[in-house]
């Protein structure tokens, strides 16, 4: 596997067997109309982090290329696989009509959300992110297997989507690595 620092990943443009040499998961993001192109940037790296399968852009969110999703991605959208969809209930469906088993697991707020660190994550995963200030819209709430949120003790109600996004899907990471890496004996 290659591994490019920020540098290099500004000014490399992956070959199609460079793309097909990353081994992915079975992680299928689906941004739901985020409009900060700079947390669209961030989430395109942390979906590199993952190894995330793909990306959906939906309704309002801004498409590469873009020079603010450039800058915040460090050009990761052109290792990225994604794809726009006009709501983010298309995307799903497609990816859903597409991959047998798929679980569809919303961050949100809501009455029926549950902790992120309660739920039991398993692959193939269709993790959605919302706008910044409506969330995920409702249309895709009623359709998902799941909603989870994350504890806010403080003042704010709130965490940036990006960062969201992030600790939800090394927790993903960590639930499935330990799901399928065999534990040392004792």
């Amino acid at each position: 596997m290659i591994k490019l620092n920020a540098r290099k990943l500004r000014t490399t443009d992956p070959t199609e067997e460079q793309l097909k040499e990353i081994k992915r998961n079975q992680i299928y993001l689906v941004l739901d109309s985020v409009l900060d192109t700079y947390n669209v940037g961030a989430i395109f790296r942390l979906a590199d982090a993952v190894a995330a399968e793909k990306i959906f852009l939906c309704g309002e969110t801004e498409t590469p290329p873009n020079p603010k999703i450039k800058k915040a991605s460090v050009s990761t959208w052109k290792w990225v696989p994604w794809e726009y969809a006009p709501t983010a209930k298309i995307a799903i469906e497609k990816v859903k009509s597409q991959i047998p088993n798929l679980e569809i697991v919303a961050i949100e707020q809501h009455r029926e959300s549950i902790r992120f660190d309660k739920y039991e994550y398993k692959f193939p995963i269709c993790l959605i992110a919302g706008n910044e200030t409506y969330g995920v819209s409702k249309e895709v709430l009623e359709i998902a297997d799941a909603i989870v949120e994350l504890p806010m003790q403080g003042v704010n109600k709130s965490l940036n989507v990006m960062v969201s996004t992030g600790i939800v899907l090394y927790k993903i990471m960590e639930s499935v690595s330990q799901k399928t890496i065999p534990q040392a004996l004792s």
